[in-house]
């Protein structure tokens, strides 16, 4: 994992993705405003701008006819079917919009929550009516409409004029064959006119054509971030829905680590405490049998059993440390840490700046993640020197463990990386690994202080 860490380098701690493990960006001949009109992605979101102006249209027209009609009809208490079927129907068009986005903007939006009644037709019609969801998709059909006529005129408009005007000298002669003239009229009344047929402003035209065909694809995808916006807005699930849906992962993901964490206890005390004392008990019986026959063997089974004890002892020691050692409570992570350091195969630095503790759940967290990266480095990274130090970051408690091995972890791998992503994130919290190949490596976690 990296070399020695310490304050000084606090400032180099990167979010997922940022990192020099990251995919290194394609390197390109020629810069990227060159590249831009040629690129697939322009042509996807040119191909997303024009496209929404009819299906906004249609979408903008239905909305409102459906709208209005069920409102006008509430009266006779018809519109509420009318307007929960109009709604449907724009969770419908949502649908739509999101596989769009996903195919020409490579914009994946989550599915919101369906509509779910509790049996019969009236009572689907009040979920629609009251899912904030479905209001969202009927706001969306009402302000796509605007935005998308107004972005169709822009991109379309540079996108032709652009074109149109960087070709110009491979189309000029269509003038003075077809039509008489010499070039494009720039002005013309009933005395004089102005055409652009020198070389010079032939030149001048297909220049600023160039100019404005190297434009139009920076402000398409400036328009396509306001669809963007809107699709993940309006169209996707709310906020608090999502923040519920990774709860209740993370709620999956604490019950069963927790039933790990039982299970592997259970094997430990069944394979290795366990078995020692029963074994322990047979050979004490057995030297209480010999004690009047044989005095001196039975004083060696007893020493032996002696012996058996301390081993057991120290066995039950280590489970009690695995669930949760003395040390941290007593004395805090400072302590702990350096604990576990003093069993790694390496020499460890360990560096606690904090000026209080943080709460009893995720000071565990941070041992226990602590421990099972020294353990991962005593294992597999071959390293001669490893760092630890933690400090507080606003609400936010940070570890960085550093070792200068061979490299090459991979939270993709399925190793206790994994894992360890798993429990960090069931807290809200975050594990960024840097390890290229040869190492060294570096892996930051992020927890909530909760003091």
């Amino acid at each position: 994992m990296a070399t020695a860490y310490g304050p000084d380098t606090r400032d180099h701690y990167r979010r997922p993705g940022t990192g020099s493990g990251s995919r290194p960006p394609a390197k390109h001949f020629f810069p990227a405003a060159l590249r831009a009109p040629f690129e697939a992605r322009i042509w996807r979101e040119l191909g997303y701008v024009v496209l929404s102006l009819p299906i906004s249209v249609v979408l903008f027209s239905f909305a409102v006819t459906m709208v209005s009609l069920g409102l006008g009809m509430l009266i006779t208490f018809l519109g509420v079917p009318v307007l929960a079927a109009g709604l449907a129907m724009c969770r419908a068009f949502g649908a739509m919009e999101r596989g769009r986005a996903r195919a020409l903007l490579k914009l994946d939006v989550a599915e919101p929550a369906p509509v779910r009644g509790k049996g019969g037709m009236m009572s689907w019609v009040g979920a629609v009516l009251k899912s904030g969801v479905s209001w969202r998709h009927l706001l969306y059909a009402v302000l796509h409409m605007p935005w998308a006529v107004f972005a169709f005129n822009v991109a379309v408009i540079l996108w032709a004029y652009g074109w149109a005007m960087f070709t110009y000298p491979l189309w000029r002669w269509v003038f003075p064959v077809f039509v008489g003239v010499d070039g494009i009229q720039l002005y013309g009344d009933r005395t004089h006119a102005i055409y652009l047929d020198t070389p010079f402003e032939i030149a001048v035209t297909s220049l600023l054509g160039l100019a404005l065909v190297l434009v139009t694809p920076w402000v398409v995808r400036g328009l396509v971030s306001v669809d963007r916006a809107m699709v993940r807005g309006l169209l996707g699930p709310s906020r608090l829905a999502s923040r519920v849906s990774e709860l209740e992962s993370d709620r999956g993901v604490v019950v069963d680590t927790a039933a790990a964490d039982l299970r592997r206890i259970e094997r430990d005390l069944h394979d290795g405490a366990q078995a020692r004392l029963v074994a322990l008990a047979m050979d004490l019986g057995l030297a209480k049998e010999k004690m009047n026959e044989d005095p001196e063997a039975a004083a060696r089974m007893v020493d032996e059993a002696h012996g058996e004890v301390k081993v057991a002892l120290q066995e039950l020691r280590d489970l009690a440390r695995g669930i949760h050692p003395a040390v941290l409570t007593d004395r805090g992570l400072d302590a702990a840490l350096s604990a576990i350091a003093s069993r790694c195969t390496v020499p460890v630095k360990v560096v606690v700046d904090l000026d209080a503790r943080p709460a009893q759940a995720i000071e565990g967290i941070a041992y226990f993640t602590v421990s099972e990266l020294l353990q991962n480095i005593s294992k597999h990274a071959r390293a001669t020197r490893a760092s630890v130090d933690v400090w507080r970051a606003g609400d936010r408690l940070m570890l960085q463990i550093t070792d200068n091995g061979r490299g090459g972890a991979d939270v993709s791998a399925g190793s206790g990386l994994a894992g360890l992503t798993e429990r960090l994130d069931a807290v809200d919290g975050v594990l960024v690994v840097d390890s290229p190949a040869g190492g060294p490596t570096t892996v930051t976690a992020e927890l909530p202080w909760r003091g």
